[in-house]
């Protein structure tokens, strides 16, 4: 459904299993840069009602999870840490050349979020499915609901907004370069990478 050409190593969660709270941290950085994103395109954008309207919508829910996130990390007696640089969404971001019409820009920044959604949406399913921690299993199978709407709903937008059959092919080769990342990631207790 996702699209992925390069699913996650289930090993991953291993990883992130012995690193609880720098996976809830980077998860709840996430959740912070979903809800800026959506701000953004709202202040980019402004000229789509529609955008406008569905990202007002993603703002409150991103920074309702964001809470949700904060609050496991309460509860288990830990602070939020400091963020750091997502490697891949800064490699990810590099696919598409800077500049174009607005078109483009506003189809590109719509592509590049449908696809972090999916690979969030990804993540979230192996750790609903394979962690021992069965509270934080519950708690990432509610988010993966969430997660494939954000990315239909974005991947939805641009091609509306952009030419469908255009949109398709990058989409497309979004997704090769995707699974090129991804090759090097999947080994650290990050939620992408």
């Amino acid at each position: 459904m996702l699209g992925l050409k390069l699913p996650t190593d289930p090993r991953w969660v291993n990883i992130a299993e012995k690193n609880v709270q720098e996976i809830l941290t980077d998860h709840a950085f996430c959740e912070q840069k979903a809800t800026s994103t959506a701000i953004s395109l709202i202040v980019s954008f402004p000229e789509y009602p529609e955008l406008v309207e569905a990202m007002i919508a993603l703002v409150k829910e991103e920074i309702s999870h964001f809470k949700m996130v904060h609050d496991k990390i309460l509860a288990r007696g830990w602070t939020l840490g400091r963020d750091r640089k997502d490697e891949y969404v800064v490699r990810l971001t590099q696919f598409f050349p800077k500049g174009g019409s607005r078109t483009t820009q506003l189809t590109h920044r719509l592509l590049y979020a449908a696809l972090i959604e999916a690979r969030s949406c990804e993540r979230f399913k192996l750790l609903s499915e394979h962690m021992e921690d069965q509270e934080l299993a519950t708690f990432y199978r509610n988010l993966m609901v969430s997660e494939a709407n954000h990315y239909t709903m974005f991947l939805g937008f641009a091609r509306q907004y952009g030419n469908r059959e255009e949109v398709d092919k990058k989409w497309q080769s979004l997704l090769d370069f995707e699974a090129e990342i991804m090759k090097d990631l999947g080994k650290k207790e990050t939620m992408h990478g």
